[in-house]
């Protein structure tokens, strides 16, 4: 794989950290803003909320501009919004702050992916997207619990100093590495803007959207709330949030790497065996997660199955979505994100019923079982193999290989 990817993986390591760090902080922001614990997570939905706006909007915007302008700007103002959020003592701030740092994730992401793919020869866009997703896998394992850590010892305005402080190295390389081309060739030789965006009134792009989206949503709707279940649920003491986070983010490594050898060619195996085990996995956390033992190990297996699972979603649509170069990466982006706002909304009203701190747990199950039944009628179109498209004359030819 190119140094440029591994850099790229690099600043999506800061990011993934911003994006989910919240799980480990909840508590300690909302005594702080004095708010309430389900109010906070509302962070998280306002973040990815910034992600599906600015994904497609900085995608649109980002198409005339050299490649490493862009980069370099969203990350930078990535920073910013940390700094400033790190400060502030109103919640209604914070959360425009966390919205401004989304738009600029969502920007990096929507160039970074387009970038990511074109790097590499198409039977490799699986592996790329799995390098560059290493950087939030990577952020989950390390990132995330170290923040976790750190805001329990020095509090979570440390937390946000201390990933606008990574965003610099980052920028560093962005700057060195990256070359100062625009986008890529496509914005003058490939498909106008309309017909990119045509693109998503296609059935299958449509479909493998809402599928990622599902699947996200049942990731961040228990990953948000992982803290309540730790110190609640299993009745253990705060540090061990960061344990269960590592577990968590080990996981997510391994799914995305399983998902890096298969999403290619076999989609429909990592699917059909993972998506079943998956709708198991999340009430039988939700019924173990008073046994530290299994919480450790069930909260390990759901990250892997989680990551493999959604990572394979998303490179369907990068590869539903090859008649849209430029705009690819911001219809992925978006799909990640509309699951990532909607999981936490939808996972919060349950904290409070008669299953406690376990709520969240029982409503990714629910989102799995609704992403498998819209599946199953679709499962041949989910699970073809790779496909890509070449713009010529003024219109798209689709080759096929297996």
């Amino acid at each position: 794989m190119p140094l440029p990817l591994y850099l790229l993986a690099m600043a999506v390591f800061a990011m993934g950290t911003s994006e989910f760090m919240l799980a480990g902080l909840l508590p300690g922001i909302a005594s702080d803003l004095d708010v309430t614990v389900g109010t906070a997570g509302t962070l998280t939905s306002a973040f990815a909320v910034g992600m599906v706006i600015g994904a497609p909007l900085v995608a649109v915007l980002a198409r005339n501009w050299p490649r490493r302008s862009s980069l370099l700007g969203c990350i930078l103002t990535f920073a910013a919004a940390h700094a400033v959020g790190a400060v502030t003592t109103s919640f209604p701030v914070l959360v425009a702050t966390r919205v401004v740092a989304a738009l600029a994730n969502a920007g990096f992401l929507a160039v970074a992916l387009a970038a990511a793919t074109t790097l590499v020869p198409a039977g490799k866009k699986g592996r790329a997207l799995a390098v560059l997703l290493s950087g939030t896998t990577v952020a989950t394992i390390a990132g995330v619990p170290g923040g976790s850590v750190l805001g329990t010892v020095l509090g979570w305005r440390a937390t946000f100093w201390a990933v606008a402080a990574l965003c610099l190295p980052a920028a560093l390389g962005i700057l060195k590495a990256i070359p100062t081309g625009r986008v890529k060739q496509e914005v003058t030789v490939g498909p106008p803007l309309q017909a990119e965006l045509a693109q998503l009134t296609r059935p299958p792009l449509i479909l493998v959207m809402l599928l990622g989206a599902l699947v996200n949503a049942a990731t961040f709707g228990s990953f948000t709330f992982l803290a309540p279940v730790v110190t609640d649920a299993a009745g253990l003491g705060e540090l061990w949030v960061s344990v269960v986070l590592v577990l968590f983010g080990a996981g997510s490594f391994a799914g995305v790497t399983i998902a890096g050898r298969l999403s290619d060619q076999r989609p429909g195996l990592v699917i059909a065996v993972g998506g079943p085990l998956l709708l198991i996995g999340w009430p039988a956390l939700a019924l173990l997660a008073n046994k530290p033992v299994a919480l450790f190990a069930l909260v390990f297996v759901q990250g892997t199955l989680s990551f493999a699972l959604g990572s394979t979603l998303i490179t369907r649509v990068l590869h539903e979505a090859a008649g849209a170069p430029t705009m690819a990466g911001s219809y992925a982006t978006a799909a990640i994100n509309l699951g990532a706002a909607f999981g936490p909304l939808i996972a919060a009203p349950t904290l409070n019923t008669s299953v406690g701190r376990s709520g969240p747990l029982w409503s990714s199950g629910f989102l799995v079982a609704v992403a498998l039944l819209i599946a199953f009628p679709h499962r041949t179109v989910i699970a073809a193999g790779r496909n890509d498209y070449a713009y010529r004359g003024g219109r798209y030819s689709r080759r096929r290989s297996s």
